[in-house]
């Protein structure tokens, strides 16, 4: 394959461009390719191409963006050194790293939550987002407002009104604060499906003993490990709930005296079974756009984030048995793509990287990121690599 790589360098006037035939060319050709410029310091990437792709890189106000790839998602907005000391760590060690820096959350009334929710949960076109009735791509069966009637009061049956769901049930802490108004954990939701859910713990239904509208089910555990009753939300939603308990298992670590005990935790601590289970729905639904969103209205609220939006990885570092590293997965989302690219280039250019940006982006092994990394990282996602 050939890339086509267009370099600016430290006086900002001058160019070169390369055609470089990868793989098979080192960086010590690449160098000499670069002829009087050679010396110099390297300022700017301007664009990378090959003939069927191109990735064209502008640096304003020291970041990067990429064009025309069009990204689905935005990256996550965390704040500079926010989780600075969690380099390394796995296991407990790391889950109470974790706790350290998100406890001691802004704790708000719980009538706040209603107004809340207006910031944290709410649809593009003005309606509440409710999972237990939402149908992503489609229709729902029906929808709420805020600011009106639609706040529950009483209720007959599903699509009467919506109120506070909090999905670690409220008698597994008691309903003690702040436990009950972390909206990390209280979504706005339909009143009825909310009582049907009640405190059944979230699980893969085998045999349903009732349906919401949008197909969210209560019944029969078919879930290994347990066998008792669940609830089961669509698949679009279930990696964010899935967060949403290692959020929970990890904010109130250590902090869990006099919570229940029953078939799905141990106070603040997972069982096996329900691990296990969130771990498949966390793979299998990544962090949506959705929940990016909602992570950085709860933290402008209660000024602390949920880690395993920011980092999803961390979820397998810590209820998996240790950490695993994605070649080429330098901002830690579990994928390599162009996001990537543009941590490399800063990284390249301004450094330095992090412990973890060095050990997923060094992709030939020679313990620096320079460009060659960025050719082979282009190649991985070109699928050339």
């Amino acid at each position: 394959m050939q890339l086509f790589v267009s370099f600016r360098f430290e006086d900002q006037f001058q160019h070169s461009s390369v055609v470089i035939n990868y793989p098979g060319e080192t960086p010590t050709f690449w160098k000499q390719r670069f002829g009087n410029f050679a010396h110099m310091k390297l300022y700017q990437i301007l664009f990378i191409f090959t003939h069927k792709r191109i990735i064209r890189l502008h640096r304003i106000v020291g970041y990067f963006f990429l064009i025309p790839f069009c990204f689905g998602i935005t990256a996550a907005q965390i704040p500079d050194g926010y989780y600075d000391g969690t380099d390394g760590l796995e296991g407990d060690v790391l889950r109470l790293a974790l706790h350290n820096i998100i406890d001691n959350h802004q704790v708000h009334s719980y009538t706040s939550l209603f107004t809340h929710f207006e910031s944290t949960d709410m649809k593009p076109d003005g309606t509440v987002w409710d999972m237990y009735s939402d149908v992503p791509g489609g229709t729902p069966p029906y929808v709420y407002h805020y600011g009106g009637a639609d706040q529950c009061g009483n209720y007959g049956g599903e699509s009467d009104c919506f109120n506070r769901e909090h999905s670690w049930p409220q008698s597994w802490f008691n309903s003690n604060s702040p436990m009950k108004t972390d909206l990390f954990h209280v979504y706005p939701t339909d009143g009825y499906v909310n009582g049907q859910r009640g405190s059944y713990p979230y699980g893969d239904v085998n045999t349903p003993l009732w349906t919401s509208q949008n197909g969210s089910m209560r019944g029969t555990s078919g879930t290994p490990g347990y066998s008792g009753v669940v609830f089961e939300p669509i698949d679009e939603y279930k990696g964010d709930l899935a967060r949403t308990y290692f959020y929970m298992s990890t904010r109130y670590y250590t902090e869990d005296a006099g919570w229940d005990t029953n078939d799905t935790v141990d106070g603040a601590d997972l069982l096996p079974w329900a691990a296990d289970l969130l771990m498949a729905w966390h793979s299998a639904d990544p962090v949506s756009q959705k929940e990016l969103d909602r992570n950085e209205a709860v933290y402008q609220i209660q000024t602390n984030r949920n880690p395993f939006i920011d980092h999803p990885e961390w979820v397998a570092c810590i209820w998996d048995g240790g950490c695993v590293l994605i070649m080429g997965d330098l901002n830690q989302d579990t994928a390599v793509d162009v996001l990537d690219i543009v941590i490399m280039v800063d990284i390249v250019l301004s450094g330095p990287a992090t412990e973890y940006q060095l050990s997923t982006g060094d992709l030939n092994s020679d313990s620096i990121i320079d460009v060659l990394d960025i050719v082979i990282l282009v190649g991985m996602i070109l699928g050339t690599q």
